[in-house]
């Protein structure tokens, strides 16, 4: 089947749209074009860095509020001259550049200077995500072992569970950040707020060899292949061309900006995408520890907040709640971000009085970035960079290739699966693993010996060089803002000795963005032996929240293709309506620790919306 497409005429832009969009633009179209050549410059002429971004402020902005939040509020003095202490301490112990340090901290001042130290050294910052345990923290702690650990109270139990499995040597050292002060420094680990306190606040000499081709961080990804977190590659050269193309050209932010950023610190959304944003003119950050329904425009009205970095479910959260007469009074007037999809767009701008929304279509390990420059509706907007649209068969989960065995592209209106040219001026740097890198490599597309990035994401074109985001393929799928891989939670699952095979995928919910994790599951035992609340502990220990499965099939069997591969497309399409799946389904509810029969009942409640997964 090919991947499906709305009528042509349907949502397409159109050149009355196409021109109103340039209109507003045109007063700055001399600043444009002047912050497009030096994005083009950045690794050329251009030689900076995510330090040099910070000092360079410090030093015309030095006033001006860096970071906003509800630990403290910082100058841009105040930051470069903590994030100085940070470095110059390392430094003195031995950090050089490209040494590896694991950052495992929520979103807090801290990790900010901490990450901005290790970015004027050189070193290379391994953003752990704070939600893993056991064996998907373990492989990413491990994957890259570094010289030294910087661990939050708030992260330091799950840490503890896993240390063992580290192996560390008397070189790799651990510090210990303090956060609400319930714990003392545990046996092993050096204070790290009190090692820096007396510390040396100049800028270190390290930051004028630090370069845009040169590695900032390590962020972990599920991508599109599947299978545990790999790490994706992050350069500072990506960081100093997003100041310039989303602070400077898209955003245009100016120093009375503040940019809200409630997403994690260990995602390329906050990281690459809206942080670096705010050197364009010594904008400040706000940041909050976790994306909260209820003090979201307290924040934004609390923080001054005229910018904010969205993913989609966020934004349903917010239209979920009961409409407030005050809510279009607040100072949010541009956001950034991706994953609004058009059954809200217009409804969600108008109700919160937001001007403009400036949708992207990127990731972490991407050689593409579309971005809506034009402000248009519904659209993730344009990409300089060379891409294809290419025609794509969902059931067999492969591209189309003609009878010469080169890919198709698709017509505008139609939707295919999106790649990115690989060539020497628009490399895919891609992960640490060069094994997970070539598998995201297409050759042979349109003539012999090219090569193409596989987004795995099909996406629609809408005419005059715009498009949409239509859905993931693969084994992967959208949850919470979150990649989660299905090889990872099938193998998780397949541990258990009462489940013999399992097959994971996302299923849609009524009213909700991405797709909720349903796993079919063949028993090793008789169904009636099969321990529900096994399995759900089993899941809540060793998997995120985010990926555990919230719909459960016990199957008599699944069903497979001529090579043996799960077909899991039609299990997405039977869903977990009981009326027409006969096998036994169960759901796991909000706040409970157990799965419970799926009753119609219950079914009906969940398409009413009664239940907020």
């Amino acid at each position: 089947m090919i991947a499906d497409s709305p009528p042509k005429d349907e949502g397409l832009i159109s050149f009355l749209d196409y021109i109103k969009g340039w209109l507003p633009l045109v007063w700055r179209l001399p600043a444009i074009l002047y912050y497009r050549k030096r994005v083009a410059n950045v690794g050329v002429e251009n030689r900076e860095s995510w330090g040099s971004m910070l000092e360079e402020a410090a030093t015309k902005f030095p006033n001006n509020p860096a970071i906003k939040s509800e630990e403290a509020c910082l100058s841009y003095r105040e930051f470069n001259a903590a994030v100085n202490r940070c470095a110059n301490f390392f430094i003195s112990k031995g950090m050089a550049k490209g040494d590896v340090a694991c950052i495992c901290l929520e979103n807090r001042p801290d990790l900010l200077i901490v990450y901005s130290a290790m970015a004027k050294i050189g070193a290379v910052n391994s953003m752990i995500n704070t939600n893993l345990r056991q064996e998907s923290l373990k492989h990413c702690l491990t994957l890259h072992p570094a010289k030294i650990y910087i661990i939050g109270e708030e992260a330091v139990d799950a840490f503890e569970e896993v240390i063992d499995a580290l192996a560390l040597q008397p070189d790799q050292k651990l510090y210990y950040l303090a956060d609400k002060g319930q714990k003392s420094v545990p046996e092993g680990y050096a204070d790290l707020k009190t090692a820096i306190k007396d510390v040396a606040a100049d800028n270190p000499s390290t930051t004028a060899t630090v370069t845009p081709a040169d590695t900032i961080a390590y962020v972990f990804t599920s991508g599109t292949t599947g299978g545990m977190p790999k790490a994706a590659i992050l350069k500072h050269g990506r960081l100093v061309r997003c100041r310039y193309l989303n602070g400077n050209v898209v955003l245009n932010l100016k120093p009375r900006d503040t940019m809200y950023v409630p997403l994690p610190f260990f995602h390329t959304n906050a990281l690459a995408l809206s942080w670096p944003t705010v050197f364009a003119n010594g904008s400040a950050v706000a940041i909050r520890r976790k994306f909260s329904v209820s003090n979201f425009w307290h924040d934004v009205r609390k923080y001054d907040v005229t910018a904010w970095c969205y993913i989609g479910e966020l934004c349903r959260y917010l239209m979920n709640q009961p409409p407030r007469p005050d809510d279009p009074d607040n100072p949010l007037i541009k956001i950034i971000g991706n994953g609004l999809r058009p059954d809200i767009w217009q409804d969600f701008k108008h109700r919160f009085g937001i001007s403009k929304v400036y949708e992207i279509y990127g990731a972490a390990e991407s050689n593409l970035y579309f971005v809506n420059l034009l402000n248009l509706d519904c659209t993730v907007g344009r990409c300089s960079l060379p891409y294809a649209i290419i025609k794509y068969d969902v059931d067999e989960d492969a591209a189309i290739r003609d009878e010469r065995g080169f890919m198709q592209k698709v017509d505008v209106g139609e939707t295919g699966l999106l790649l990115g040219e690989i060539s020497e001026s628009n490399p895919f740097v891609g992960y640490t693993n060069q094994q997970a890198t070539e598998s995201k490599i297409l050759h042979d597309v349109f003539q012999r010996g090219d090569a193409w990035f596989n987004t795995g994401d099909l996406i629609r074109d809408i005419g005059y060089g715009h498009a949409q985001f239509v859905d993931r393929t693969g084994d992967t799928f959208r949850w919470k803002g979150e990649n989660v891989s299905t090889t990872e939670v099938e193998a998780v699952a397949n541990t258990l000795p009462q489940v013999s095979q399992s097959s994971v995928y996302g299923v849609k919910l009524p009213g909700g963005d991405g797709r909720a994790g349903m796993i079919a599951v063949i028993p090793g035992c008789r169904a009636e032996e099969f321990d529900l609340k096994a399995l759900c502990r089993h899941f809540q220990r060793s998997l995120p929240s985010y990926a555990v499965p919230k719909f459960l099939r016990l199957n008599a069997a699944i069903e497979c293709t001529a090579t043996h591969k799960i077909k899991k497309v039609a299990l997405k399409k039977e869903g977990f309506n009981p009326e027409t799946v006969t096998d036994a389904l169960y759901v796991l509810l909000p706040g409970e620790d157990e799965f419970q029969p799926l009753t119609k009942e219950v079914h009906h409640n969940i398409l009413d919306g009664k239940y907020r997964f």
